[in-house]
């Protein structure tokens, strides 16, 4: 991101597109872990207390007890002192926010993760969403891990590229491993924003030290089109010759999105690609974009049907 503005790059933005997510090394500063460190336990308790009384989480916490507010803007919620809304205050987290789903976006939930020593249970992948419809809006979550999280130490497991796969998450359950799959490990302060559809789950904690993760779910209240920084816009998006046939640039909006992950097949990642290529349209506004003319050719045909 820019060091004065903290919005996301055209190719950062692209980045999201293609992959679901986007990963921050150590953003927030060490004073702030701490401050987090220090109330986490007290604030899960109470959350899982609510759950289990059937208050399913949702609602800002702060450090002073659980708030059930329902759509209420982030900025309504945490109020001081609190690190969580410091944290979501950092100027690079909220440059962040503002690129994805606009200034002071709609709080959806939030909880505080936390994994003993020694579990050996963790989650099935999954996406946390119901079935979406076919409209390319989406909601980001913000994972914050306030220590370190060493190699192996079972952090957060997700799919990357996952998010354009509309599923249930009984559906994902039966998936046990998949190629290309990431398990976080990362220094203290390191942020991960996932969009909403990204399979990901929980693990087993190996270790001997406690793990937390704090996440926080919003919603857009605006349409999610040009909202971040668009100084390199014109330089990187939509030239007409970055064709993967012909001269396809490396460092392009379409060679973000043409990008193969491993679980996919040569086959399924055009198809793959067209559902990036929409959801490029969406955030831009443009309905001209195309990579390698995939959706141009079934526009094209389309057309000649109504004709």
């Amino acid at each position: 991101m820019p060091a004065t503005d903290h919005r996301l790059t055209t190719i950062e933005m692209a980045r999201f597109v293609s992959q679901g997510y986007l990963r921050f090394d150590a953003v927030v500063p060490p004073e702030l872990n701490a401050a987090a460190l220090a109330v986490m336990p007290s604030v899960h308790e109470r959350k899982s207390a609510a759950a289990v009384a059937g208050f399913t989480g949702h609602g800002p916490v702060g450090d002073r007890g659980d708030q059930a507010v329902s759509a209420a803007r982030i900025s309504e919620c945490y109020p001081a002192p609190s690190p969580f809304g410091e944290f979501l205050r950092l100027p690079p987290i909220a440059g962040v926010i503002e690129s994805l789903v606009g200034p002071d976006p709609s709080f959806d939930h939030d909880f505080v993760h936390h994994i003993a020593p020694g579990r050996s249970v963790g989650q099935h992948l999954h996406p946390d969403a119901i079935v979406d419809s076919t409209d390319p809006t989406f909601d980001i979550q913000l994972f914050w891990f306030p220590h370190e999280v060493e190699p192996g130490g079972g952090g957060t497991r997700f799919v990357p590229g996952t998010h354009i796969r509309r599923t249930t998450s009984a559906a994902t359950a039966k998936y046990q491993h998949v190629a290309g799959e990431e398990e976080f490990a990362g220094p203290a302060g390191t942020v991960l924003v996932f969009h909403h559809g990204l399979w990901h789950c929980g693990q087993p904690n190996p270790g001997t030290v406690e793990r937390w993760m704090y996440k926080v779910r919003l919603n857009p209240c605006v349409p999610q089109v040009r909202l971040w920084n668009l100084d390199d816009f014109d330089e990187v998006h939509n030239d007409h010759t970055d064709h993967t046939f012909a001269t396809p640039r490396a460092d392009s909006v379409a060679a973000q999105l043409r990008r193969m992950f491993p679980w996919e097949g040569t086959d399924s990642s055009r198809y793959d690609l067209v559902e990036r290529i929409r959801l490029w349209r969406y955030v831009t506004g443009d309905e001209s974009f195309d990579a390698d003319y995939y959706l141009s050719r079934i526009e094209r045909r389309a057309a000649l049907l109504d004709a």
